[in-house]
C-alpha cells in the first residue's frame, strides 16, 4: 500500500503557490510597486484556487492534484478547436476512445449526450455496424428492463439487464466500492463483488450483491484455504446477496492465478477474505473443490442448496472448446444446470495482468458468447440457463449487440469505473491512481467523494438504459431481449453489407443431440465428440 507522506508530490504545485505567495508578500513589503502588488494578487488567486480544489467534491483529479489538475480540463476545453495537434483521435481506442469515455462522463454527470453535428464514425469503413429501424416504432413506458434469473428456485432474482461487473475490494478503493454499491442501490441493479469477497464497504448501503467465489474461496475458506460450508452459509444467506457466482476464469488473465502481496493485506481485506494480515494472499490458478465437469456441477448444486435456493452459476472466459463441451455434457448426464453463466471476454479486465495474457490468451467476447449460446441451444438447455456477458460494454448499442449474439444481460467494469471518474491513466496496479478509484492510499482515495460519485454511477446506468430504450423503440421492439442477429447489419466492403445473422453461426435447437454433426461448424464436428463429462481433457 502506498504510504501517505506529510506532503505528497501531487501537492507540489499547490505548495509552490503558497511559497510564492509568501515570497511575493515579502517582496511587496520591501518594494511597494504596482508590479509586486500584482504578483501578490496572482499568487493569492492561485492559492485560493488550490484551497477550493481541495475542498470541492465534484472532481477527484482536483482534490488529488490542486491547481495543476486544471491543466487537464484546460486541454479538454481547447481540444475541439485544436484537434489536429493531438495524437489521439476521438475514435482511437486504447483501450477506450475519447468518444467512448466522453459519453460515459456525460451520462454520469447528467449532461446531455446529444451530438449536434452528426456521427463521428466512418459509416463506410469495414466493420461498421448499425441496428435497423422500423417504420412502426414502439412506445415503451419504462427503460427499467429486467429478467428473471433462477425462475423456479426458492429465491429467484429479478435482475437489471445492465450491472456492475466483478471488481474486488483491494483492487478498488473503499470509496470506490462504497460509491458503486450506493449507486447500485439507488438504481436497483446488481454489484458483483469480484473474487475478493464481501467487504464491510459492500454492506454499508445495502445494494444488491452477486457474490463471486474464486479459487481462493475468499469469504468461505478455512485456515488451509479450502472451501468451508459454515463460512459460505454465513455470507450466502445474507439477504443482500442475490446470486452466487463461481469464477472459473476471467477475461483479464484466464488460466492464471494471482497474489496480493503481504504488504497490501490490510485489516479490512483480511476480514473480507478470511486471510491473515501481513501474509501473501494467494489465488490458485484452479479450484480445489472440484476437478471434473461433473464435480463442478455438483458444487453448483451444493452452493445453491446451502444458499437457500439462490440463483447459482459460474463465470468463465472460453479457452479449450472441449472443456466447455465437457461441462455441457456433464449437465446432460447429471441433469444439473446452473441458473446462469457469465461469459467474460479476453478484451476485459480491470486489474494488472501479464502482457501476454492481456493480448494473447482467451477468446474475445463475441466468439466466447456465440460458442456458449449455440452449444446450449444445440443441447436444448438454453431455456433453462440465463447468459450474462462482460467485455468492453459501454454504450446502449454495445448492450444491443450482445443481446443479438445471445446474451440475456450485460455487465460492465471499466464503464462504471469511468462513471466514478477514472481517466484511463492505466496506473491501477501501482497504487497511484490519480482519481482515487484503484488505490489503497487513504489520502488518495479521499479525493473520491462517495455521495457525488454514487449519483454518477446511478446516472450512467439510468441514461444508458434510457438510450437502449430509444434503440429498442426505433427497432419496433418491446424489450432488448427481442433483439436478434437479424436486427444488426455489418459492413464488409465499400459495396457490401450483411445482416449479422448471415455472418455468425446459429445452431438449431437440439442439433448437438443428433448423431450426424456434418452440417455443424468445425468446432463442434472436431471437439464435441471428444468431450467427456467425467474429465476436462479430451478423450
Amino acid at each position: 500500500m502506498a504510504s501517505a507522506s506529510p506532503l505528497p508530490v501531487r501537492f507540489t504545485a499547490f505548495a509552490l503557490c503558497g511559497g510564492g505567495l509568501l515570497a511575493a508578500l515579502a517582496l511587496f513589503a520591501w518594494r511597494s510597486e504596482p508590479w509586486s502588488a500584482a504578483l501578490v494578487l496572482v499568487c493569492l488567486f492561485l492559492v485560493a484556487i488550490g484551497v477550493r480544489d481541495v475542498r470541492q467534491t465534484r472532481h477527484a483529479i482536483l482534490r488529488n492534484y490542486p491547481v495543476i489538475g486544471h491543466l487537464r480540463f484546460l486541454l479538454e476545453f481547447i481540444r475541439p478547436e485544436m484537434r489536429q495537434y493531438f495524437i489521439e483521435s476521438d475514435t482511437e481506442a486504447a483501450p477506450f476512445s475519447r468518444a467512448q469515455r466522453s459519453i460515459v462522463y456525460q451520462r454520469a454527470k447528467g449532461d446531455p449526450d446529444n451530438r449536434p453535428f452528426g456521427t463521428q464514425l466512418d459509416v463506410g469503413r469495414q466493420g461498421y455496424e448499425w441496428i435497423n429501424h422500423s417504420v412502426q416504432p414502439t412506445v415503451l413506458a419504462s427503460s427499467d428492463f429486467r429478467i428473471t434469473i433462477g425462475a423456479g428456485r426458492a429465491q429467484p432474482y429479478e435482475a437489471s439487464i445492465f450491472n456492475i461487473s466483478a471488481m474486488s475490494y483491494g483492487s478498488l478503493s473503499s470509496h470506490a466500492i462504497l460509491a458503486l454499491n450506493q449507486g447500485a442501490k439507488m438504481g436497483r441493479f446488481a454489484h458483483d463483488t469480484g473474487e475478493g469477497s464481501i467487504s464491510s464497504f459492500h454492506r454499508v448501503h445495502g445494494g444488491d450483491l452477486i457474490w463471486e467465489i474464486g479459487s481462493g474461496y475468499f469469504g468461505c475458506r478455512d485456515e488451509q484455504g479450502l472451501f468451508s460450508e459454515e463460512r459460505f452459509v454465513r455470507n450466502a444467506r445474507d439477504p443482500q446477496v442475490k446470486m452466487v457466482e463461481i469464477k472459473l476464469s476471467q477475461g483479464a488473465k484466464p488460466g492464471h492465478g494471482g497474489i496480493l502481496p503481504a504488504a497490501k493485506v490490510t485489516p479490512a481485506i483480511s476480514l473480507a477474505r478470511g486471510v491473515p494480515i501481513g501474509v501473501d494472499c494467494i489465488s490458485p490458478s484452479s479450484h480445489s473443490a472440484f476437478s471434473t465437469p461433473i464435480e463442478l456441477l455438483h458444487f453448483v448444486e451444493k452452493l445453491r442448496t446451502l444458499s437457500g435456493g439462490k440463483p447459482t452459476g459460474f463465470k468463465l472466459c472460453i479457452g479449450h472448446p472441449w472443456e466447455w463441451f465437457a461441462i455441457v455434457k456433464a449437465m446432460l448426464d447429471t441433469g444439473i444446470t446452473p441458473d446462469f453463466i457469465v461469459v467474460d471476454g479476453a478484451e476485459g479486465g480491470t486489474g494488472a495482468a501479464p502482457v501476454e495474457f492481456s493480448d494473447h490468451v482467451g477468446a474475445p467476447l463475441q466468439e466466447g458468447l456465440l460458442l456458449v449460446h449455440n452449444t446450449l441451444v444445440g443441447t436444448n438447455l438454453r431455456k433453462h440457463i440465463r447468459i450474462g456477458c462482460a467485455g468492453k460494454v459501454i454504450t446502449a448499442f454495445d448492450i444491443a449487440r450482445m443481446m443479438a449474439l445471445g446474451a440475456d444481460w450485460c455487465n460492465a467494469a471499466r464503464g462504471f469505473m469511468m462513471a466514478l471518474g477514472c481517466i484511463q491513466a492505466q496506473t491501477c496496479h501501482t497504487g497511484f491512481c490519480p482519481t482515487g478509484v484503484t488505490t489503497q492510499d487513504p489520502v488518495r482515495e479521499r479525493a473520491l467523494v462517495v455521495p457525488d460519485k454514487a449519483q454518477r454511477v446511478f446516472n450512467f446506468h439510468r441514461s444508458t438504459l434510457h438510450a437502449l430504450k430509444d434503440l429498442v423503440q426505433a427497432a419496433g421492439l418491446k424489450h432488448p431481449g427481442d433483439i436478434t442477429a437479424h436486427h444488426i447489419v455489418r459492413r464488409l466492403t465499400d459495396t457490401e453489407v450483411r445482416l449479422l445473422a448471415n455472418l455468425i453461426m446459429q445452431m438449431k435447437p437440439g442439433a448437438l443431440l443428433q448423431p450426424d454433426l456434418s452440417e455443424q461448424h468445425n468446432v463442434f464436428q472436431l471437439y464435441w465428440p471428444q468431450a467427456r463429462a467425467d474429465q476436462f481433457a479430451p478423450a
